[in-house]
């Protein structure tokens, strides 16, 4: 995760996550990808059943009960030890979260035991009513998915009407005093929309959007050929940048993250050299804090069934089952051989990644997307859009252009 805002328009210093001693128990929400301890976040795929049908979703959901799913019981009791473990944020996500009927309960029980609830959810459930319970049950934000403007979101979302509805619920969240923000999953479908998602964030003064690159899982395996060119995606992030740029400089403060391409903080950076060197050390300062993919480390999924992924794409690893074993108990098993490589993936990486000089602020970027491709999850992600050259391999090492690609 990439605060384009955070580090480009000067809203965050080093100074500010060492006030808090960089521990996540202490840190504001917004500084938290800074914490020295990296207490994971946890994804918790509440239920695999959406009344939506995404195109790229991770999950492959579709609008059908699944069996399986843990129980009320199980959910209070995963939640009672992720608080004692230490869990700062309980992102609850899906499928879509709100068809779980008991959902308002698990949400309630995760702010009283002192962690943040967040919810990502397609939006198109939350009347007023909704709204106002999640306000009172004290959700921190609430991330609504968009895929684009109307035409474009309604046919990667497989539903007519699905932006108007997540429209109401964005607005629905704002009269009720939430905290609510925009989740864009980029690919050539949609990447044209990008400019004026901007200005409707403008338009409606809605303060946060996270852009996600693709990853190759789920039904979004068969996105592949959709995803972005090196180039393009060096032109999709300037323009991210200069928009968020532009939003600041006219009075909005918006903030504006994108996730899933660690080599997003690398190109920021050497954007700033160029500008305004001066920021550019203050940066890497905060990259260096961040440290990259946090896979395994400072990210965990737990699906609807009670089995622990190592982040919410890797589905196909199973770490345990928190109905054998606490969470806690799981996540920090010495035994298991992957996830203690995962926890120190800059030793394992292969390749043009193990050569990086920016490996220690990147961590060696998306594994899923490097298995899915390559088939070996250590080797380099193919959706690295720096040059040989400005990661700082020597001529004898660079590869062909074409190669690159």
């Amino acid at each position: 995760m990439i605060g384009i805002s955070k580090l480009y328009c000067g809203t965050v210093e080093p100074s500010d996550p060492l006030r808090y001693g960089r521990k996540a128990g202490k840190l504001p929400s917004h500084l938290l990808q800074f914490s020295e301890d990296k207490k994971p976040v946890v994804v918790w795929n509440a239920t695999r059943t959406c009344n939506l049908h995404c195109q790229h979703c991770y999950s492959a959901s579709q609008n059908k009960q699944y069996e399986g799913e843990l129980t009320t019981a199980e959910g209070h009791a995963l939640l009672e030890d992720l608080a004692s473990f230490g869990v700062p944020v309980v992102l609850f996500s899906g499928g879509e979260p709100l068809m779980r009927p008991d959902i308002f309960e698990l949400m309630e029980r995760a702010v009283s035991l002192g962690m943040r609830a967040v919810v990502s959810t397609n939006g198109t459930l939350i009347d007023r009513d909704t709204a106002r319970r999640l306000k009172q049950i004290g959700v921190s934000y609430v991330g609504i998915s968009l895929d684009g403007m109307r035409e474009t979101n309604d046919r990667f979302r497989g539903l007519r009407g699905a932006f108007d509805k997540a429209m109401e619920g964005i607005a629905n969240c704002q009269a009720e005093g939430l905290k609510v923000g925009l989740r864009f999953t980029i690919h050539r479908g949609n990447a044209a929309d990008v400019p004026a998602i901007f200005d409707l964030m403008e338009e409606r003064r809605i303060p946060r959007i996270c852009f996600y690159h693709l990853v190759y899982t789920g039904r979004g395996e068969r996105l592949t050929a959709l995803d972005l060119s090196h180039e393009e995606t060096r032109a999709l992030v300037d323009l991210i940048i200069d928009r968020t740029k532009r939003l600041h400089d006219r009075g909005f403060r918006a903030e504006v993250l994108t996730v899933d391409n660690h080599a997003d903080g690398p190109y920021l950076y050497l954007r700033l050299l160029r500008e305004n060197p001066e920021r550019a050390q203050e940066v890497w300062e905060l990259l260096k804090m961040n440290g990259g993919n946090s896979s395994g480390l400072g990210i965990a999924s737990i699906s609807w069934d009670g089995n622990v992924h190592p982040d919410q794409f890797m589905r196909h690893v199973v770490l345990g089952n928190v109905r054998e074993r606490p969470f806690s108990q799981i996540w920090t098993d010495t035994s298991n051989e992957f996830l203690m490589k995962l926890k120190n993936k800059k030793a394992y990486v292969k390749g043009r990644c193990a050569a990086c000089r920016f490996l220690d602020v990147c961590g060696g970027n998306l594994r899923m997307r490097a298995e899915a491709v390559t088939g070996d999850v250590w080797a380099p992600d193919p959706a690295c859009y720096l040059t040989d050259e400005e990661i700082g391999l020597a001529p004898s090492e660079r590869q062909p252009a074409a190669a690159q690609a």
